[in-house]
């Protein structure tokens, strides 16, 4: 370390002596302080996710289908998700595993001994997603000092990816931010063992985290833990391959071919690599075109006042932003889902080391002192204090503001005949529900996506007054009652658009 550079990080890191307050009693409120933040956070993710399932908001995909996964793990047998597998053509006994490879999934069994419903995954959900701030919080003290990183955490607890996660029933992804935050945190820390162990975790959750986990590695080499970069690089590319060519074929899955989305630049991940290589000027403007992109790019970048730009952490969330962008799916390029929470807890630490390392640089430039008679630890408190304040006015733009309005709470004026309609399933059956219905029924039945295809299944429960994925049309929908009922299913409820059949035995 230069000397400069020393001197610059000096002032950021001392903390004034306090006299009457006691270190231990500091350290106390302190994380008291996190853990009543962390814990406002999660019954506000909670309330959002049980609104939204108690209101018929929430959905088939992808709630109930981990939630067919979840109780597989829970009885000690496969994780059977037959909502996925039926439309896929793959049979009722698909596994989630093939579908996306997330056996991390199998943590959350325990919960469902509790609670054995998709209300578990939602409160669950809540709490993975908010314990990443304790990382977080520790990684923005050892630069900012205490009460910067409080203001960080809070900027990372009310983040729209994390906001747009908590609005989505549930995802595989919440995982995510508390693995990546403890894996920069404990490399930080020097505890290279523990943050080895979180990337192990992060390669649990989907089968392309290895980008993840490659992307670090490429971080820590050129902050000169070249041995420790070289191994996380050659870890996460191995398990990237594996998973995808040897692992998800071995449980159903269809390798290269299953949910691939790069048909414009070949059929395997070789042909893409090839293609980028041969073409980087194009892959360049694939990244930021249409504008989309753009707008998803900065609503990452603009909540850090850009300084994660100046942190070579960054360079962790290319991968995955990359894989999306030049992806062929359009919802995976807005900043609408839950796709950007694998990289908001990366952001938000690089965007931490950004703002110090910009001290560092001014306190080197300006040994008398910054502009303005501020100080180093100066502006770092008021760039914490910003980058606050900037994800509180987001709240409103994104899910959590529907937390904020009456409305939310009351639901639509058809929740009362869905709920009639739900109660004519008995316990135990095989039915296909429409995509709102679903989750309502997964607890007790086995559920499946009602859509254009027919499964055969005892009950349905259709929906013929709003439009409901898959159908392209509320008319196709009808069409669809109609063919049930002429081929021996029997009307049993209709009401506000919601018919319930029954197929006599």
């Amino acid at each position: 370390m230069s000397a400069v550079t020393a001197a610059a990080e000096e002032p950021l890191r001392k903390t004034p002596r306090t006299l009457d307050v006691p270190a231990f009693v500091r350290g106390r409120r302190h994380g008291l302080t996190l853990g009543a933040l962390a814990a406002l956070a999660a019954t506000a993710y909670a309330v959002l996710g049980l609104v939204k399932l108690s209101t018929f908001k929430a959905s088939i995909f992808d709630l109930a289908i981990f939630d067919q996964a979840v109780r597989g793990y829970a009885s000690f047998g496969p994780p059977t998700a037959p909502s996925v597998g039926m439309p896929y053509g793959q049979g009722m006994d698909f596994l989630q595993l093939a579908d996306h490879f997330s056996p991390i999934l199998a943590v959350l069994a325990p919960l469902y001994w509790i609670h054995n419903g998709p209300e578990t995954l939602i409160v669950a959900q809540a709490v993975l997603l908010a314990l990443a701030a304790v990382p977080i919080w520790h990684y923005a003290k050892r630069r900012l000092g205490p009460v910067s990183a409080h203001l960080v955490a809070v900027a990372y607890l009310l983040s729209w990816p994390v906001a747009q996660v908590a609005g989505f029933d549930f995802h595989e992804v919440v995982f995510v931010p508390l693995l990546s935050a403890i894996m920069i945190e404990r490399a930080d820390a020097g505890r290279m063992r523990y943050a080895a162990l979180a990337a192990l975790g992060i390669l649990m959750v989907k089968e392309d985290m290895g980008l993840l986990v490659a992307g670090f590695g490429v971080y820590l080499f050129l902050t000169r833990r070249r041995l420790e970069g070289v191994g996380f690089v050659l870890f996460g590319v191995a398990a990237l391959l594996s998973i995808r060519g040897l692992l998800m074929p071995l449980v159903g899955g269809g390798g290269e071919g299953f949910h691939w989305a790069y048909g414009s630049r070949g059929a395997t991940m070789g042909e893409v690599g090839l293609s980028i290589v041969r073409d980087p000027l194009g892959t360049l403007w694939q990244m930021v075109s249409p504008e989309v992109k753009v707008d998803t790019l900065a609503f990452l970048l603009w909540p850090m006042l850009l300084t994660a730009l100046l942190s070579p952490l960054v360079l962790v969330a290319v991968p995955l932003v990359a894989e999306r962008f030049l992806a062929d799916r359009p919802q995976w390029w807005g900043p609408d889902y839950q796709y950007n929470a694998f990289v908001v807890a990366i952001l938000v630490c690089a965007g931490v080391d950004g703002v110090h390392r910009l001290a560092g640089w001014l306190s080197g430039r300006f040994p008398d002192g910054l502009p303005g008679r501020l100080t180093a630890r100066g502006l770092t408190g008021r760039w914490a204090f910003a980058v606050c304040v900037i994800a509180i006015t987001l709240v409103p733009r994104f899910a959590m503001g529907q937390l904020l309005r009456a409305s939310f709470y009351e639901g639509e004026p058809y929740v009362a005949a869905a709920r009639e309609a739900v109660a004519k399933v008995p316990d135990g059956v095989v039915v296909e529900a429409a995509n709102n219905v679903g989750p309502a029924l997964t607890e007790r039945t086995t559920v499946l996506l009602w859509g254009p295809q027919s499964y055969g299944a005892p009950w349905i429960v259709a929906d013929v007054a709003r439009w409901t994925y898959p159908f392209g049309a509320p008319e196709v929908q009808q069409q669809r009652v109609d063919e049930a009922l002429r081929t021996g299913y029997v009307k049993v409820f209709d009401r506000d658009g919601y018919i319930v059949l029954n197929r006599p035995s």
